[in-house]
């Protein structure tokens, strides 16, 4: 496997961003490895909250989020998928599945952390990857936050808007990942944040993650995924451990699956689920103080 890493000198300087990355080598898939990073904030001994990203971001998505945590005591750890952030980019878009990315998160959060009793919070991929996971091993988990999230089967199609979102990510010659991410936040972004999420990929080779993803969300009921997510939603509709949706008042892609969720996963039941009021897709960026003390005070 033919793999990009971005060069360090890419990250220095990024605003809001204190905390010293740490690396893991995971395996693959095709018998060599790949090096995967996050960043930790909070106490090592605390209640450790996992965070998944979605497309076209990175760890540095859940910053401020992150700091809101580790003041409130608890272990907040952000990965980057691969193909994204400083972790190894696979330069083919074959090397990519959905299978691989789950299994890659897999191995970083159990194998090399050996987290245990977590918290997900994912947003968009980040959601997808992190309920096949809390599903494939629910004893890893003590509870689920889905912000902008959901586990696409393939046997409903999805919204108009994201087809328009991944015909353009295939297509544009020139993918302007900064931009993707200012559109999909309600309240902008600024140069310099803007170009935090332009700061993995030099070159337009370095994007063949974020230009695949969109292709491995399943859109029909054989897509390759479909029966493992199908498998998934089997778990999670007998799911009885806390399950609070976090959705923003302004994202057309997913807000369709915060009553769903609500309504099928038993441990969602009886809880208050927030509205992230005037944020869109990216509720981190927009809201992410909010976002932070919403995941805080659930897991207090």
């Amino acid at each position: 496997m033919e793999n990009f890493r971005t060069p360090d000198a890419r990250f220095a300087d990024l605003p809001d961003l204190p905390w010293t990355p740490q690396y893991a080598e995971v395996p693959d898939g095709d018998g060599g490895a790949l090096r995967m990073a996050y960043v930790e904030a909070g106490p090592a001994d605390g209640p450790v909250a996992l965070l998944l990203h979605g497309e076209p971001t990175w760890a540095y998505l859940y910053r401020h989020v992150m700091r809101v945590l580790a003041e409130a005591g608890i272990r907040a750890v952000a990965v980057d998928l691969v193909g994204f952030g400083r972790s190894d980019k696979p330069l083919s878009p074959g090397d990519h599945s959905f299978a691989r990315h789950v299994e890659w998160v897999r191995a970083l959060a159990f194998d090399h952390l050996d987290l245990r009793d977590a918290t997900l919070v994912g947003q968009d991929w980040g959601g997808l990857i992190g309920l096949r996971l809390v599903a494939e091993h629910p004893h890893r988990f003590a509870r689920v936050v889905a912000a902008n999230a959901g586990l696409p089967t393939g046997d409903f199609d999805m919204p108009e808007v994201w087809w328009m979102f991944r015909n353009a990510v295939e297509k544009v010659e020139v993918l302007d990942v900064g931009r993707l991410v200012a559109a999909g936040c309600a309240r902008g972004l600024d140069d310099a944040t803007r170009a935090a999420y332009d700061a993995p990929f030099p070159d337009e080779a370095s994007k063949v993650g974020p230009r695949v993803m969109p292709t491995l969300v399943p859109t029909r009921p054989d897509d390759p995924a479909s029966e493992a997510n199908r498998a998934a939603w089997e778990v999670l509709t007998r799911w009885d451990k806390p399950f609070l949706t976090a959705f923003s008042d302004g994202d057309p892609i997913t807000g369709a699956m915060a009553p769903i969720l609500r309504k099928l996963v038993p441990g969602a039941a009886d809880l208050e689920h927030p509205v992230v009021a005037g944020a869109g897709h990216f509720l981190q960026e927009d809201a992410g103080d909010e976002l932070g003390r919403v995941v805080a005070a659930f897991m207090g």
